[in-house]
């Protein structure tokens, strides 16, 4: 085979932030499905030695073969060694994507992949409102929707910083409705659905009314929801109650609107579910949304029993008094 003939994929997703992470390794991703690839995961906290190098090694079951690394910060040391040897001697059947959540932990491997010529897709925190803006344009556009100027930046408004959020009402809107998104879409979403969605999972959750979140868990996976939506909204929702369990009772709902990053209805439901938790059982019922969001993206083999199981998770820790 000739030099010029020799495709080497390699990618490295850098940054903090999840949902632009996410959405790039789902792009390469459906790439992959669409070529039959073989695929191995590893997260980079679970490696043992040997684990890259087994899953590196060639196949004589599948032509096209992918590895995909999360967590590449947190990959243990003594397992760097394998990477580095790779990119000595790339297999030019084999897709290799990094994901690394950016900061200087692991950085001397990342200047090997860097040097190795990998493709890198930044993924920074988002600051800006016209950024926030683009990107929801792009998930939109990805669902192949349109939406006016008027309803993105509705939408950005109503849910704030949360970029997973954000990426999770796209998803939903766009399998309810039909047409151009505008702004009358974004309102009768917030203010009047009647489909269930990972938002209504999640109310019901923190609400303590376990059995009728199982019930719209059901009946929002019939519908479409991705799993991973879910556990976004979960997480969304629990951050949301830890937000306004720091500010003062007193304060306005839209004067804490602009500081929170979260819609006025947002802090006044929070607010009103606050009143039966504790920052203990915060802190557990995010530690069980944690790991279904995990298991849900490949560590378990039924996503939707690890969802029952967090939501189930969340009911005791709402019990929880210290």
């Amino acid at each position: 085979m000739e030099e010029s003939e020799v495709v080497v994929s390699l990618f490295l997703i850098l940054g903090p932030e999840t949902a632009l992470s996410d959405r790039a390794l789902a792009k390469i991703m459906a790439s992959l499905r669409e070529e039959k690839a073989e695929v191995t995961t590893i997260f980079g906290p679970d490696a043992i030695l040997g684990d890259i190098a087994d899953a590196l090694a060639p196949s004589l079951f599948s032509d096209k073969r992918a590895l995909v690394i999360r967590d590449l910060q947190d990959l243990p040391s003594e397992s760097h060694g394998e990477v580095t040897t790779y990119l000595g001697d790339v297999d030019p059947t084999m897709t290799v994507i990094f994901v690394h959540k950016g900061g200087v932990k692991g950085k001397a491997l990342l200047d090997q992949i860097k040097k190795a010529k990998a493709e890198v897709i930044n993924c920074d925190t988002l600051k800006k409102e016209s950024e926030k803006q683009e990107f929801v344009r792009h998930i939109f556009l990805d669902l192949g929707r349109k939406a006016t100027a008027g309803a993105i930046a509705a939408l950005v408004g109503a849910l704030g910083n949360d970029l997973r959020e954000l990426s999770a009402a796209c998803s939903q809107i766009a399998s309810d409705t039909t047409g151009v998104i505008n702004e009358e879409v974004i309102d009768k979403y917030h203010h009047g659905r009647i489909e269930t969605t990972g938002f209504d999972v999640a109310s019901a959750a923190l609400d303590g009314d376990v059995a009728s979140a199982l019930l719209s868990l059901r009946s929002a996976i019939a519908t479409g929801t991705d799993p991973v939506m879910v556990t976004s909204a979960m997480a969304a929702a629990l951050r949301g109650l830890a937000k306004v369990s720091g500010t003062n009772p007193g304060s306005k709902s839209f004067e804490l609107a602009g500081p929170l990053g979260m819609a006025p209805w947002q802090i006044d439901k929070a607010r009103r579910q606050l009143s039966s938790w504790t920052p203990a059982g915060i802190s557990r019922a995010v530690q069980a949304v944690a790991l279904a969001d995990a298991q849900v993206k490949g560590a378990a083999v039924d996503p939707i029993y690890a969802l029952e199981q967090a939501l189930s998770a969340i009911g005791v820790a709402r019990t929880t008094r210290s």
